[in-house]
């Protein structure tokens, strides 16, 4: 068996040998069935398929799959292609959408799908019930917020509206130039209601399961697979590139890389799949792809528990971090040191600095918030789910705030599903966390911190910045938009600081260009499986 053979040739002997046993065990464990035409490493268990609950990229990257939107992702850039609307019409003031759905859109199964189907998938993902965390996401149709947190009961109130079969009709609260972008992310796209209000929670397990994307779910095995198959009645089915595709969940970086030498998978795409300690060596392959991604690695806290309730205890914690030993010393990916939150190259903003290094100013805030040389601090937990990388960012922050403040905090990693539980409950006291861009524009790093928005997860509400927001999205002026835009980030990174920025990501995706045709890198490291094919 051929296992690592140009990687392992840069490598240490120890290192070399554990590798090559685990590939031994991997190759002697595999029961695997006949091979799918392609094979992707999908990180982490999707804790959901159904696209109004799912949170993580696992979970989107199959939903995406399945099913479709009025959009669709151009796999070159991402930016919005026609999808299930054939076209669409946008008005004079910018605030009307009006889409026409294609006549050949189907389901799998094979019934219609229409205009009422947008219309009631939507408002499911809206429903306080549903507790959709990408709620949010709607908010810029007229009624949706408020639809969502109560405010509001008579869903035929909310700016989405079926004009007939084919036509939709959506208005907007402001002019919203990203909103086509939303259109094609997956808590957007539609869901066969049919299946839905028969089955409830257990839809997911109907088969056939009706999808109105490209690929039809064939099964989903835990801790195995997710096999997809070519939906046949997809209106594009003709340009769907492989007839069979595979997502296996890997939970740690040595297994990803070494399914992969052996050719058990095809493609890498998550930078916590790749072996932080072999990246000197990747990089110089051409099978190893790397660009500038909108996306930004950072930790919460949680302000509803003391003593993180104190701004100047979460600026003095900020303060102590050497952000650039964290990204030299143990990511090396050529990530960008950030005290900031929004990523350059989102569009023409550009960020605010927020706090520098400077553990004296930092020991000072912690004796003005009453804890001098770290006194009286009480022991705090920082989580993070599973990854050697993020354990070993959560170590070096653990000694920066022993040396630089004597204070003193416990690791605790735990699984994906607890670990999002643990955040969305406010069950923590600091939490590892990233966010990577859901749209090209600013506003979708900066809107996750609202009030209302499920997303936030830090128990921190500010009526001054949820006021810049909405008055920055109500701007059809770029440059007045930018600014204020940029007071609100003020707001968060140098004033309240509900959350500790650390870096901005570097894109890392592993595939052979001789073997894989239709993958490309963009920004938003949005790769639609239907492009994508394996060369035989």
């Amino acid at each position: 068996m051929l296992i690592l053979r140009n990687t392992l040739e840069s490598l240490s002997g120890v290192f070399r040998f554990l590798l090559f046993c685990l590939a031994l065990c991997l190759a002697g464990c595999s029961k695997m069935e006949e091979r799918a035409d392609l094979v992707i490493c999908n990180g982490k268990e999707p804790e959901s398929l159904d696209p109004a609950i799912l949170t993580g990229m696992p979970d989107g990257r199959v939903a995406l799959a399945l099913f479709e939107g009025l959009t669709r992702y151009d796999p070159k850039d991402s930016s919005p292609l026609p999808g299930l609307a054939e076209r669409w019409e946008i008005s004079e003031d910018g605030k009307t959408y009006t889409f026409f759905i294609r006549a050949n859109a189907v389901w799998s199964t094979g019934e219609p799908i229409t205009a009422h189907d947008f219309v009631w998938s939507w408002l499911r993902v809206l429903h306080p019930d549903t507790a959709a965390d990408y709620a949010g996401n709607l908010y810029y149709i007229k009624n949706a917020e408020a639809f969502n947190t109560g405010k509001l009961t008579n869903a035929a109130e909310v700016g989405v509206q079926a004009l007939n079969e084919r036509t939709l009709k959506v208005d907007l609260v402001n002019p919203t130039p990203f909103f086509l972008e939303l259109c094609a992310f997956s808590p957007q796209t539609v869901v066969p209601r049919q299946v839905i209000e028969k089955h409830g929670d257990r839809w997911l397990h109907v088969r056939p399961l009706p999808s109105s994307g490209a690929y039809e779910l064939v099964y989903w095995r835990l801790n195995d697979r997710i096999r997809v198959k070519k939906n046949m009645r997809y209106w594009d089915a003709q340009n769907t590139a492989s007839e069979v595709v595979d997502f296996v969940p890997v939970n740690t970086a040595t297994t990803a890389i070494n399914l992969y030498e052996t050719k058990q998978v095809d493609i890498i795409w998550d930078k916590d799949s790749i072996p932080s300690e072999l990246l000197p060596v990747l990089r110089k392959r051409p099978d190893f792809h790397r660009f500038p991604v909108l996306g930004t690695y950072f930790y919460r806290y949680n302000v509803t528990r003391k003593p993180f309730d104190d701004p100047r205890v979460r600026k003095a914690l900020s303060m102590a971090i050497d952000r650039k030993k964290i990204v030299e010393k143990i990511t090396a990916g050529g990530e960008l040191p950030a005290n900031f939150l929004v990523p350059p190259n989102s569009g023409k903003y550009r960020s605010p600095e927020g706090l520098p290094y400077d553990p004296e100013a930092a020991r000072k805030l912690l004796a003005e918030a009453g804890f001098p040389d770290g006194k009286g601090f009480r022991r705090f937990s920082y989580i993070f789910n599973t990854s050697r990388e993020h354990q070993r960012i959560a170590v070096e922050l653990q000694e920066m705030w022993r040396k630089e403040l004597n204070i003193h905090v416990d690791l605790k990693s735990v699984e994906w599903n607890v670990f999002f539980r643990f955040q969305t409950e406010l069950d923590y006291d600091l939490a590892r966390s990233s966010w990577f861009a859901d749209y090209s524009d600013p506003n979708t790093f900066l809107d996750l911190f609202m009030s209302n928005n499920p997303n936030n997860r830090t128990g921190w509400r500010n009526e001054r910045y949820d006021t810049l927001l909405r008055e920055a999205n109500g701007l059809s002026d770029a440059v007045a938009r930018e600014k204020v835009l940029q007071q609100a980030e003020a707001l968060m990174v140098r004033d309240e600081l509900p959350i500790g920025p650390l870096f901005i990501y570097q894109g890392f995706n592993i595939w052979d260009p001789e073997r894989i045709t239709g993958a490309y890198t963009n920004p938003r490291d949005e790769h639609p499986t239907r492009t994508i094919k394996r060369l035989k």
